[in-house]
């Protein structure tokens, strides 16, 4: 039997009409994947080769940095500054820009990193946070519109920001063919969207309990669901658990989106509750659930951690 594989989905700008008698049968196609798998691949083509080239040389750029200066990357989120060195990973390094897709947010994090500045990393991230936000809002929008909550979406649309993350997998050194990379885990996010350049290492965890390599292709995009979109959805599209997995002789870099609604009490639309789906999961401030996450034994141990915060 052949092992299982992740729907691809065409997001190019000319297959995205929503005034097409097919915009319907798209957006179903979008939502069924994720309820079905948490994530596919999106083939998208707002991230052009040029810039793809220059992100990914800025990622480089970036991790050539001196320790010391990275450490300065400092968030009260977890996840959203800083992480290196951590026993339980020994092959990951990352950093993350808040507030990616602002001018704003892109000037203080390449200040700190370059206090004489570095206007071709800030060009570079901002403009691949901007493209690849676009995709975000496409997906959400086409979720939004299937399950028709387009006006509760664009709440939460006035209350997202971005963090853009930067990750460094180090070529791992020893006689094992394979290595552990990323502990498996879901993300903490509304939704993430992942790329990858080349190298694999990326696996999704099926609801079967089967693992999905991720083959990497040019314009390929993977769209994955995070813990507050399954309390969003009412329990119907679930984080998928992965991993990333490291061969020896490679080394890894890789980019990622994390959508996050500040200062506004996520909930459930009300048409996703009805008699056959209950409400499952209470509303709920999506800072709070990190800080959660990071600072309780709970947090950091439970199974579903968005069960155990504010599930019914």
């Amino acid at each position: 039997m052949a092992p299982p594989k992740l729907p691809v989905i065409d997001l190019t700008v000319k297959n995205l009409d929503p005034t097409s008698s097919s915009w319907i049968t798209k957006c179903d196609e979008v939502t069924v994947a994720l309820e079905e798998h948490g994530c596919f691949i999106a083939m998208y083509d707002g991230v052009s080769q040029d810039l793809e080239d220059a992100i990914f040389l800025a990622t480089q750029e970036l991790f050539n940095l001196p320790t010391e200066v990275k450490v300065l990357n400092t968030s009260n989120a977890p996840y959203h500054g800083y992480v290196g060195q951590i026993p339980t990973m020994p092959l990951y390094e990352g950093l993350g820009i808040e507030n990616t897709t602002t001018t704003e947010g892109a000037e203080i994090f390449t200040k700190l990193m370059w206090p004489s500045g570095n206007e071709s990393f800030c060009t570079s991230a901002l403009m691949y946070s901007k493209a690849v936000a676009e995709l975000d809002q496409i997906v959400m929008g086409m979720v939004a519109k299937s399950y028709g909550i387009e006006q509760h979406y664009k709440s939460l649309l006035r209350s997202t920001v971005y963090v853009l993350r930067f990750n460094k997998y180090l070529c791992p050194k020893g006689n094992e063919d394979k290595y552990l990379g990323m502990i498996p885990h879901t993300d903490n996010s509304v939704m993430t969207i992942l790329h990858q350049k080349q190298v694999k290492g990326l696996q999704i965890k099926t609801k079967d309990g089967q693992w999905i390599e991720v083959d990497p292709s040019p314009s390929s995009f993977i769209v994955m669901a995070g813990d507050a979109c399954m309390a969003w959805t009412n329990g119907r599209i679930e984080a998928p658990c992965h991993n990333v997995i490291m061969e020896a002789n490679q080394e890894r870099f890789s980019l990622g989106l994390f959508t996050y609604i500040r200062d506004l009490k996520i909930e459930i639309p009300q048409k996703l509750i009805d008699e056959d789906h209950l409400r499952r999961f209470k509303e709920f401030d999506h800072y709070k659930y990190l800080e959660y996450h990071r600072n309780t034994n709970e947090g950091k141990t439970s199974k579903c951690r968005i069960k155990s915060y504010c599930g019914i």
